[in-house]
Order: C-alpha cells, then structure tokens, then sequence
C-alpha cells in the first residue's frame, strides 16, 4: 500500500510539471511572434491545441488526485486498525503478566471443605496466581470429624492444611462476654453465627503472620453477612493483610463452581444437595434458603437437628440450676464444669425439652431482609438466666441504662464490629456492671419453655423487709405522701401553668 502510494505521488508530481513546462513554452513562443497578424493566427492554433492537451492532464491529474485520496483514507484506516491491535494486544500482554505475578504469592484460606472453599483453591492458583495456598479448618465444635476436611484440602491442591481446636477461646472469649452483654440481635437473635467470625478472622491473621503470608482469603459470597464479618475482623487485626474473596467475583453459579473442581480433581457431592444453607458450631446452628424463603412457609422438622418438635419432648419438667460468678456461668446442678462442657451439657438438656427454636425475619448487614432459623438452646437459655440475675443484682438505672448498651453491642458483633474501639469501649462499661452479677438461677424446661422460677445472690438488692406486705413491712409508707408530691411536682407546675384541665 505505501509503495502504491509512493508511485502515484511521483506520476501526479511528473504531470504537474509537465503542464506547467507546457503553458511556459506556450508563452514565450506567443511573445516570440513578429507580427501581429500571424501572431493572432498562431495563438488561436496553439491556443486550441493547448487546451486540449491541458484539459487531459488535467483530467489524468483528478483522477490520480482523487485515486491518492481514496488510498489515503485506507491507509489512515489500516493505520487506526493497527493502533487498535496494538494496544489490544498490549491489555492482553499485561493481564497476562499480572496474571503471572498473581493478586498474592501466599494466602491462608478459611476452609470448612464445603464446594465453595474447595474450589477456591485452584481458582486462586489457575485464576488469581496465587503461588501457595495453606488452608485454615477452625474446630468451633461443629460436631464433624476434621481429618477428612484436612485430607480433601490437600488433594485439591494446599500445600499446608491446618486445623486448628478453637472451642475453649470461643465460649470463653466470644460466647461468654457476649452472655454478660446480654447480646440479642434485634432482641432475639443471641448471636450464635456472628460471634464466630472475628474469632475465625484472628486465627487466620495468626496463622498468615506463623507462615509469612500476604493475604488471606475466605469463600464467602457479596450477599451475606460473614463477608463483611471477615473482612472488617481481619482489617482491624492487620490493615496491611490482603483480602481474597474468590466466590465473591468468579460469577459461577453452585452447579459450574462443582464443573471447575471436577477438572483439578475436586469430587463433586455424593449425596443430593440439601437446599438449606445451614452452618453449626457449638452455640447453635443457622438454617436458611430452600423452602424457608417464603416468610409464610412453617419450617419443615427435618431443618432442625439440636432441639427436638415438641411432640417428642417429655411430659413432665426438668429443673436446672445455673451458677454464675461474675456474670461468667460456672455451674449446672452444683456441679462445676469447664465452659466447653457447661455448654454442650445445657445444648443437650434444653434441646431434649425442644427450648431454643427462633424463626425470625432479620435485617442483614448488606441492606436485605432475610428469613433465619436458628437453634441455639444453650446460649439463649443463659441469657435468660443472666438476665434475670442482673434484675436481682443491679441497681434500676444502671439495668435500664445498660439495656441500651446492650442493644448497641448486639449490633457492633451483628455487623463484624467486633475489634472496634467502640466495642470495646463498652466492654469495660458490661465488665464493670459484673462485679456483682454471682449467684444461682432456677430454670423449669417444659414443652418448649425455659421459664425461670427462682433466683438467688450473696449481692441481692431484694429485702424481704422492704418488699413484704406481712406483719414484718419496714416501709415507710408515710414517706411516700411527700415523695409523690416532689415527683409529680414539674407535672403540677406545668398543668397549672398552661391551664391543662380536663
């Protein structure tokens, strides 16, 4: 093409030179003429002529004029065309070397085994160029054998698979703070998923500092609340960690995630996939999708495994007896018991009376609203049982000054707030209000109830003495004439003020 345009330059620069040497040569022959009469006859002749001639040049001239444009159109388009497969192929050469480089060299990976965190394995290593992958399986008491998780993790292509026993940290310093705050979410939901995850988040920031990792990743997806949980736990505990989330950009849906595992060799499913979401840990377990999307659907029995239907619960109570020290629960029946065991002890009693069933619609962290079952008989019976123990032990307005503390901390943990200053800024507000929470609290499990029916403290604030209606009252009730008349006193100034008489 540059050559074709090369030629017809030079032609069209040869024929504009010759039209010019030929109207010069015209002219000086004209002005060469000696007489005017022969000078007049000569002119028209070559006057003619030479508009003949000048006529076809130019012609030839056009044409090779408007030829050279046309090929000057295409040129500049293959020039555009070459420009645009240029820096194509330049995006395309830097993906791929980015690609190369990777988003992290080494990444500690939550793992539960499950479909999505096994995948994440070979897409972070295929997709993401992640050189090292070493997997974290935390044992929350989930109540599942973990050696075969290990073994899955390392077959789909971990170099290290970790697992690690979490049970005492979680109830001591997850569950049991959680009970002395009197943690319910949205005044029900006592937290049994959300407290897990910032203890989650700190082993794998531990476990990225023993293995000089550069990042972390977990398999959670953009709709639910874990996401932000880890990510939020794992930021405050090192801003400078990286944070994969795989599941969160890949786009594949359950059925194409198991099609890109089975081609590293990850094994799909065996058995048919449940259509419950359901995670379990020693606090409870969460149960959701499926048929449970409809707010109007009963939950199936067959979503429940921790608490049995109230058709086969026992017909006659079972009374406990639960100690607290500190707002710390230590005891069931006068029997001392490590906090592990205290907890599983009261899962199985108060699951067998069916207690512990929430079905709740709850406002996620992500801005949707979504239908949750949760069995957590343990934690919300010692809740209650704090609870209740608090109104026996507290003065009036640190309880009700302390219900709204309470509200505001269900909310920090609920929303992965958990390392936050304000946190624990009200810690140490709930710390100090346990000094005197210690004492016994009596609980009859029935038919799906856990009633409290007794309680008791070294601390009570209760005086019989004061509270009695007997022979034995102390009260002065002379005194309450004078302590209505102050109380009520801006009430009286106001209404006598504005005239406000009914």
């Amino acid at each position: 093409m540059d050559w074709a345009m090369s030629c017809l330059t030079v032609i069209s620069l040869v024929i504009v030179i010759c039209c010019w040497l030929f109207v010069a040569c015209t002219s000086t022959t004209r002005s060469l003429s000696a007489r005017p009469a022969v000078r007049l006859r000569s002119l028209a002749a070559k006057s003619k002529g030479s508009r003949s001639v000048g006529c076809l040049l130019f012609i030839v001239y056009c044409l090779l004029f408007i030829v050279h444009c046309s090929l000057f159109i295409v040129h500049c388009s293959l020039f555009i065309v070459h420009c645009y497969c240029f820096f194509a192929i330049l995006i395309s050469t830097v993906s791929i070397e980015r690609k190369k480089m990777g988003r992290a060299k080494k990444v500690v990976l939550a793992y539960s085994g499950g479909v999505d965190t096994s995948v994440c394995i070979p897409y972070l290593k295929q997709e993401w160029g992640v050189e090292e992958v070493i997997t974290l399986a935390a044992d929350l008491g989930q109540g599942e054998e973990l050696g075969p998780i290990q073994a899955k993790a390392l077959k789909a292509g971990a170099s290290i698979s970790l697992v690690e026993d979490g049970k005492e940290s979680f109830v001591k310093d997850y569950a049991f703070p959680a009970i002395q705050a009197n943690a319910l979410y949205e005044n029900r939901y006592p937290l049994s998923t959300a407290l897990a995850r910032p203890l989650i988040a700190k082993m794998l920031v531990e476990a990225a500092a023993k293995y000089n990792a550069d990042a972390v990743a977990h398999g959670c997806t953009g709709k639910g609340n874990d996401q932000v949980r880890f990510d939020l736990g794992i930021m405050a505990l090192n801003p400078n960690l990286k944070v994969l989330a795989p599941a969160r950009e890949w786009g594949m849906s359950r059925e194409e995630a198991i099609a890109y595992g089975e081609k590293f060799g990850i094994a799909a499913p065996v058995k048919k996939s449940s259509p419950y979401s359901i995670d379990r840990n020693l606090l409870g377990r969460s149960i959701e999708a499926g048929p449970l999307e409809d707010p109007m659907a009963e939950p199936p029995e067959e979503v429940y495994a921790m608490t049995r239907a109230i058709a086969a619960t026992p017909d006659e109570p079972e009374y406990l007896e639960i100690g607290f020290d500190k707002g710390i629960p230590v005891t069931l029946n006068e029997e001392a018991l490590d906090p592990v065991s205290l907890i599983a002890r009261l899962n199985e009693v108060a699951g067998k009376h069916g207690f512990g069933r929430i079905d709740m619609l709850e406002n996620r962290v992500v801005g949707i609203k979504s239908r949750e079952i949760y069995e957590t008989p343990a934690l919300l019976l010692l809740i209650q049982a704090h609870r209740d123990l608090e109104s026996l032990t507290l003065i009036a307005d640190v309880t009700q000054y302390k219900r709204g503390i309470e509200d505001t901390y269900s909310n920090l943990v609920y929303r992965g707030l958990w390392y936050s200053p304000l946190k624990s800024a009200l810690d140490a507000f709930i710390a100090q209000t346990q000094e005197r929470v210690s004492g016994t609290v009596r609980i009859k499990l029935f038919k799906g109830n856990g009633m409290i029916v007794g309680r008791r403290s070294d601390n009570s604030l209760y005086t019989d003495a004061l509270a009695t209606y007997g022979v034995d009252d102390q009260f002065d009730h002379k005194a309450a004439e004078g302590f209505i008349y102050i109380w009520g006193l801006p009430s009286k100034v106001w209404s006598d003020k504005t005239k406000n008489v009914i």
